[in-house]
Order: structure tokens, then sequence, then C-alpha cells
């Protein structure tokens, strides 16, 4: 059963990243591989543009500390803080994220986004983390600025934190 799941999580990905580029967003990851990978995948087999944010300081131990690759980057950002300092710098370089399934680092990624006010998309039905942060909101009880959209097609969630940045840029 968890084979079955993680391919569609894969796939959802993939799908998202697709969708990413076909909206001429440039899709920004933690530059590593897994779900954020195959959104890259996704993204460039639309001609999409492609950021990582790496945790370390420099491509050798991007390499060989964290065992991470170059694969379907186009540009690597090395910020040399970490997991958890890479995620403040990927969430503030973004616009809006994405969560699809996950576990610890993703909910990092989405209580940093979700406090300072960034638009949050979130593939229902993904699992782990993705499928507790509707309950988690509900419990908070913490107002900010952020704004979660919930949705289960990974095409029509990107459309919907598209046309909600477009709304606020043309505010």
């Amino acid at each position: 059963m968890g084979g079955t799941k993680k391919c569609a999580a894969s796939e959802n990905a993939f799908k998202v990243g697709e969708a990413i580029a076909e909206n001429n967003c440039i899709l920004v990851t933690g530059a590593c591989p897994g779900l954020p990978g195959e959104a890259a995948s996704g993204a460039k087999s639309k001609n999409g543009f492609v950021i990582g944010i790496s945790p370390a300081h420099d491509l050798k131990e991007h390499k060989e500390r964290y065992e991470l690759n170059e694969e379907n980057l186009d540009i690597i950002i090395f910020t040399g803080f970490g997991f958890k300092g890479r995620n403040v710098i990927n969430i503030r370089a973004s616009d809006a994220i994405i969560t699809i399934e996950g576990a610890l680092g993703t909910l990092n990624e989405f209580t940093i986004a979700f406090d300072e006010g960034k638009l949050i998309g979130v593939l229902e039905g993904s699992g782990r983390v993705s499928d507790l942060l509707k309950e988690l909101l509900e419990r908070l009880g913490k107002e900010t600025n952020g704004q979660v959209f919930f949705e289960r097609n990974p095409k029509l969630l990107v459309e919907k934190i598209v046309q909600e940045l477009k709304n606020r840029n043309s505010r």
C-alpha cells in the first residue's frame, strides 16, 4: 500500500511542477530529491525554470554531506544554513508554497509560510503532514495574512494560487 501512495504522490508532484511551468511561474525547491525533485522534473518537462535552495554552503557539501544532486535545477543557491535555515530562505524566496504529503520539514515550511502570510496550497489526500494541516489550522486559532487553499487536483491547486497572486498584485 505504501508503494502505491508514493507513486501517486510522485505523480502529483510532477503534475504540480508541470502546472507551475505552464502558468509561467518559477519553481523554487529545497534542491533535494523525492517530491521536490519530481516537481522539478515536471517543470522542466514543460520548459520551466527551477531554482534550488540548498542547505549546503557550496556544491561539494551539497553533493557529499547532504547527498543532493543538481538534476533539473537551473540555479542552485547555497545557503550554508542547514535544512531549517534553508527552509526560511526557501519560503521567503517564494510568493506561494505547495505542500504534497511531507514530513517534519514540510511542517516546518508550512508554519514559516503561514506565519509570514504567504499563499499556501495543500494537495488534499496526498497523505502524511498535508492531510493534517486543515485540523492543525483549526486548532491553532492564530490569525495571519496567510491564505490556505485545499484542493485534490494538482493543476487546479496551482491555478487557484496563480489567480490569487494575480488578484493580490492588482490591488
